[in-house]
């Protein structure tokens, strides 16, 4: 059985509160939703600040020092640790 310490826990990008910064492990989606993704600078291993994450209205990270608005659904298949 693997030790805990060694496997951070995935989670989606949409459950990060606001003011902390995670990286990117998997996107789950299709080629055009990874690359749309990519284009912003979300790639595997990127460093992202979620900006603002209030449960409704826009979902906003920063990513490489430029801001991006993500919808819920896009960040629920963006997987962090």
């Amino acid at each position: 059985m693997p030790d805990e310490k060694t496997q951070p826990a995935l989670r989606s990008l949409l459950s990060v509160p606001a003011g902390q910064q995670v990286r990117v492990v998997r996107i789950d989606g299709g080629r055009a939703m990874r690359s749309r993704l990519a284009a912003m600078g979300l790639v595997r291993g990127a460093e992202v600040e979620v900006v603002r994450n209030s449960g409704h209205g826009p979902f906003i990270v920063s990513v490489k020092g430029s801001r991006i608005i993500l919808g819920k659904g896009m960040a629920s298949r963006v997987y962090v640790e």
